[in-house]
């Protein structure tokens, strides 16, 4: 995601459903995106992990400098100084990850949930980004990975814009439209406008995903383990803010 200052820092939503207390990994990565070739990236974020109720807000700036050895413990620790990490065990609800520049910098960087306790009675239901949409290599791209289990789980993604305006959102995206691929980089399904595939649009219904616009975007898919990306740009190279959601509807 593009990470610029006031409204438009990046934001990444996840919902923890289930019974039990879920074990995370938040991450904030900048830095090391450079050595990537991703050009303009953050060069130091700054992390916040916000929760539901009286959950105590936590926020890392070098992850070294809390939580080192857990995070260590991890095996997936940042592999900048500079960059940022929370973990934490987290009852069921919705929590929010907001990454900011430190010193109100901006640049491209990367906000990361790992599920660190798959078997556990709970399971990460939901995950969203809300950033600025650019163009070319600024647009929002969110990457999931489906679990190994037995067979095919049932997703939704959805590219929300308009309806964000209806929200107080300034500056909302007008027209997004996703696309939906593989770990190959290949392209499974797109969307512009959600209700233009009457199947999807009727699969989004049934599931209670029905977007608010009708300039929205939403697919639904049917998909065997493994690394997916969606991205989310806006239809004719217009840009502003939007929000990219994953739904994880379990197995068929």
């Amino acid at each position: 995601m593009r990470v610029q200052t006031g409204d438009n820092v990046g934001i990444g939503g996840f919902i923890v459903t289930g019974t039990v207390p879920k074990h995370v990994l938040v991450r904030a990565i900048g830095p090391s995106m450079a050595g990537l070739g991703v050009p303009d990236a953050l060069a130091n974020p700054l992390l916040e992990l916000h929760g539901p109720g009286d959950f105590t807000t936590m926020s890392n700036d070098n992850w070294r400098d809390t939580q080192e050895a857990a995070i260590q413990a991890t095996g997936i620790p940042p592999t900048n100084n500079l960059e940022s990490a929370i973990d934490a065990t987290l009852a069921p609800g919705a929590y929010t990850a907001v990454v900011r520049g430190n010193g109100d910098t901006s640049g491209v960087a990367l906000v990361e949930i790992y599920d660190l306790d798959q078997v556990s009675d709970s399971k990460m239901a939901n995950l969203s980004t809300r950033a600025f949409v650019s163009t070319g290599d600024n647009i929002v791209i969110a990457g999931f990975m489906l679990g190994s289990n037995n067979g095919d789980d049932r997703i939704v993604v959805r590219g929300l814009g308009p309806s964000l305006a209806s929200a107080g959102v300034p500056n909302a995206l007008a027209d997004p439209t996703l696309e939906l691929r593989d770990a190959n980089g290949a392209l499974l399904v797109t969307n512009n406008n959600w209700q233009d595939n009457q199947a999807q649009a009727a699969a989004l219904t049934a599931a209670g995903l029905a977007l608010a616009s009708p300039l929205e975007s939403g697919i639904a898919a049917t998909l065997p383990p493994g690394p997916y990306t969606a991205l989310l740009s806006g239809a004719s190279n217009t840009t502003g803010v939007g929000v990219i959601e994953v739904y994880d509807r379990g197995a068929e």
